[in-house]
This record gives structure tokens, sequence and C-alpha cells, in this order.
């Protein structure tokens, strides 16, 4: 088992700590060479302190077309939000791409999005083609396809590049999951999640040989603080671990395994 050492990247509206990454853009050497290449998956953590832009993320088929890179489909666990805090989540009926150029341009696309209030606990789906963007007061473990582009089709006036033409063209509005607190156990074609609770001791035995970088697993500490294999770990520390290791807990922590399932 390797304990990861996030990578910082200042933000305008806040940081991210990139957790596990082989990424070019911010790759953790000790990870990627135990991973033995290039892991499919990127784990962050967000903190936003002001809103994020009206953004939205290519499918693979995309990404290939426009980047020659992987899609970006991701997710968000809210591990800590103000009072009042708000996604937003998808548009709020079907329009063509000639009226949300229209908005954009004119200043109003804010009418044609969803918002959702959001609490610590809670847990979004965010499937690639989605119109979103983080409001300000949150912190949120993000887990995605190992991929860096973004294309925003409003940025509040901040300056910023906006990419309107190949974001719309990306932009889908169905996939969506109610948003509400974390079930215990989510799975899409790229990755699943799982929590799990310790309470004094607990031990996760093997599952299989590693075969391709995409077998190791990830662990990130939600709650409390223990120890795993003798490794001390706290709230919001992670780990990279292989299939085969036999994992034993000790403490009191309720943990977030990631699993890849897709390269």
């Amino acid at each position: 088992m390797l304990k990861l050492k996030a990578i910082k990247s200042e933000k305008i509206w806040g940081y991210e700590l990139w957790f596990a990454s082989t990424h070019p853009n911010g790759c953790q050497e000790d990870f990627k060479s135990f991973a033995g290449g290039d892991y499919p998956l990127l784990g962050k953590i967000i903190q936003a302190n002001d809103s994020l832009s009206i953004q939205v993320h290519p499918d693979d088929e995309k990404a290939a077309l426009y980047e020659n890179c992987r899609g970006k489909t991701e997710c968000w666990y809210v591990l800590d939000a103000e009072a009042g805090a708000k996604l937003v989540y998808g548009l709020n009926g079907s329009y063509s791409d000639d009226e949300l150029k229209n908005a954009i341009e004119g200043g109003s696309l804010e009418k044609y999005l969803s918002y959702v209030d959001v609490k610590k606990g809670d847990f979004v789906f965010i499937p690639s083609g989605t119109v979103h963007a983080i409001g300000k007061g949150m912190r949120l473990l993000e887990i995605q396809q190992s991929s860096d582009i973004t294309y925003r089709l409003y940025d509040f006036n901040r300056g910023r590049e906006c990419h309107v033409e190949k974001g719309i063209a990306c932009i889908k509005n169905d996939g969506l999951n109610p948003v509400k607190a974390f079930s215990g156990h989510f799975e899409c074609p790229y990755f699943s999640l799982e929590t799990f609770t310790v309470n004094d001791s607990y031990t996760q035995e093997a599952r299989k040989a590693k075969e391709t970088p995409g077998d190791v697993l990830l662990y990130f500490v939600l709650e409390g603080q223990g120890s795993v294999n003798g490794l001390s770990f706290a709230k919001e520390d992670s780990f990279a671990a292989l299939p085969d290791e036999k994992l034993e807990f000790t403490g009191s922590m309720k943990v977030m395994k990631i699993t890849c399932l897709s390269d």
C-alpha cells in the first residue's frame, strides 16, 4: 500500500488537491510507479470558496475527437457545505443549441439552469455532457475519469477563456440522478464507490492479482482516524492498495473505497 500525498492547485475560486493522479497536469510519480502506469481515474478534494464556472465535460467520443484524450464523467461526495450551498446540476428544460448560445452571449444562461441545495454527506453523479457548476461554500470529494478537459460555458465575467461552441456540442441532459445522501454504494461504467465503517478493527481480504494499473484500489478517510497495516491515517488522508493485499484496519473511521471499472 502507498499513503498518498496530494498535489495542490490554487484556483481563483479556491483550490484543488489532487490526491490520486497520474495525469500529466498533476502527476504523483510515486503513485504512477505504484500503479505501474496510467491510472484511469483521478481523485480530488475541491475547496470552493467562490462559485466555479458553468461548465460541461465531453464524453469519450467527443474528447477523442476534440482533444485526443479520455472523456470526463465524475461524481461528488459533499465533505462539508455552508447553509444554503447550491450546485448547478443540468438544465431545467430542453433547449436548442441556438437558444443556449444566445443565452450565453446575452448573459442570461442562469435562467436555463437547474439548481439544487446540498448538504454534508450528499452525493452527486455528473455524467459527461452534464451542465454543472459548484457553488461557493462547499468542500467536495471528486472521483472522475483521468481527464483535465473542461469547457466553460459562462464564467461570470472573470476574464477566463470560455469554450462555447465545443461546450454546447457536448451537452446532454440525461442520466441525472436525484441529489441525496450517499446510500453507501454507487457504480457507473467507470468506477464504483463504497463506504464502510471501522469500529475497533476490520479486515479486508485480497480480491485478485493485479494485471493493469486500473486494478489498484483507492481508499479515502471520510471521518475519524486509525491505522491500516500499522500506518496511521486521519480524516481526508488517502492511500492506494494492490488488489492482492490484505488490509487490516484499526481505530474508528468511515472510509470510502474507490474501484476503477474501466480503462
